[in-house]
């Protein structure tokens, strides 16, 4: 199997990202600009499965096969430009989200491409950018307890690098990933974060995205 590195991974969403991979039987880099946090982080987390989590930085976690990049959105194109070399060829997967609170919610924040995979993008021009995990309650994702049954949209103009993280999602416990099209959908995918979250916020709830009518 790959290795698949999370750049900023030691947040509650990379530590969700994480844990189910690992579950899933990957070896997970969680990466950091502190590497003794991210290691501190690794081994506080538990595994169910044949894969582990260790720490590192983030150029540790640029160097695996795969990499996810789940820094807050204020950094995650400058993360990215400065690893370039070491992402240059790979997937890399964004789940960032520009996201500025309201009044008792999340309002979306449009970059100037329109999305912050598109900004990715944009630096990482060898890489085939995804992007997915978007819609995730963080909590529920570490808590291999949850019951989470989601849904993951997945976008990207490559194909077979689309395919692939459909695959990884799809062997990762209590996730079935949904193809949604091309990086033209990201905008849209991403700015409905916000409404999840303020739903979240408004009911005090840990709802996710499940779309009816598909075939699981």
């Amino acid at each position: 199997m790959e290795s698949i590195g999370i750049l900023g991974g030691t947040g509650p969403a990379g530590r969700g990202v994480a844990v189910r991979l690992a579950c899933a039987g990957y070896n997970v880099v969680l990466g950091s600009r502190d590497s003794q946090r991210a290691s501190e982080t690794a081994s506080g987390i538990t595994v169910r499965g044949n894969g582990k989590i260790t720490g590192g930085t983030n150029d540790d976690a640029a160097s695996c096969d795969i990499v996810i990049v789940a820094t807050p959105s204020d950094s995650a194109v400058e993360t990215a430009a400065s690893l370039k070399s070491k992402l240059d060829g790979k997937i890399v997967v964004s789940m960032v989200n520009a996201l500025t609170r309201g009044n008792k919610e999340l309002i979306p924040v449009y970059p100037p491409l329109g999305s912050m995979a598109a900004e990715i993008a944009a630096v990482l021009t060898d890489s085939k950018i995804v992007g997915a995990f978007h819609h995730l309650p963080a909590a529920q994702m570490e808590d291999l307890d949850s019951g989470i049954d989601a849904d993951v949209v997945i976008f990207g103009d490559d194909e077979e690098a689309r395919k692939r993280i459909n695959d990884i999602v799809n062997e990762m416990p209590g996730l079935f990933a949904i193809i949604a099209g091309s990086m033209a959908l990201a905008s849209a995918v991403e700015a409905f974060t916000a409404v999840c979250i303020s739903i979240n916020i408004r009911h005090r709830a840990h709802s996710y995205v499940k779309m009816a009518g598909l075939t699981h």
